[in-house]
């Protein structure tokens, strides 16, 4: 039984890979929907690089997340997210984890549409506070009321997440079934391209 339940990860594990091709797998979705978890899982399985773009932001500004907000503004710090992400695209296959913000500006969002297959991790909010509100590393909700303002994260930004290719839902499984769904979803989302006209 196990070997035949190896054979078919293995299985669905090389058609996502054949799916996938040379673009890059590029992950959105709120703060917590799970995509650096998850996304670090996903590239394993396939075998190829993964990338996290905050960290690739906190390594070439030298700064964390929390500072650049602080120091430079949220808007010069999506100019440096946006150049960021650009850069990464360029090479590939490769699974990218992206800021929750990132895919919300326009420019990003052509540059992912164009440099990779993207799949948003839709979690609902109560799936979210749970993963976000034990720490204290995210600029966005130092509010008063951050539960409200991921509510009004959410509201904002669902309906342009949903431009992303492929949707998977974040829920309260553990990241191994989440990543096996991803790569699931890769498969799918290509039989579906095949099955136009």
């Amino acid at each position: 039984m196990s070997e035949q339940v190896l054979t078919l990860a293995e299985s669905l594990r090389d058609k996502a890979r054949a799916a996938l091709g040379r673009r890059n797998l590029v992950l959105v979705g709120l703060m917590g929907a799970g995509k650096s978890s998850v996304g670090r899982l996903v590239a394993q399985q396939l075998g190829i690089p993964f990338v996290d773009t905050d960290a690739e932001i906190e390594r070439v500004s030298r700064m964390t997340i929390t500072e650049l907000f602080a120091t430079y503004g949220e808007q010069e710090f999506r100019a440096l997210e946006t150049r960021v992400i650009k850069r990464l695209l360029r090479g590939g296959p490769r699974v990218v984890s992206t800021g929750g913000g990132a895919f919300i500006n326009d420019n990003t969002r052509q540059h992912i549409k164009r440099g990779g297959l993207s799949v948003w991790l839709n979690a609902d909010l109560d799936v979210l506070w749970e993963r976000v509100n034990k720490r204290d590393t995210r600029p966005l909700l130092k509010t008063e009321n951050p539960k409200q303002t991921l509510e009004n994260l959410m509201n904002a930004r669902y309906p342009i997440y949903a431009e992303a290719d492929l949707t998977v839902l974040s829920r309260d499984v553990s990241k191994e079934v989440m990543a096996k769904e991803v790569l699931a979803a890769i498969v799918e989302g290509k039989q579906a391209e095949s099955q136009m006209p």
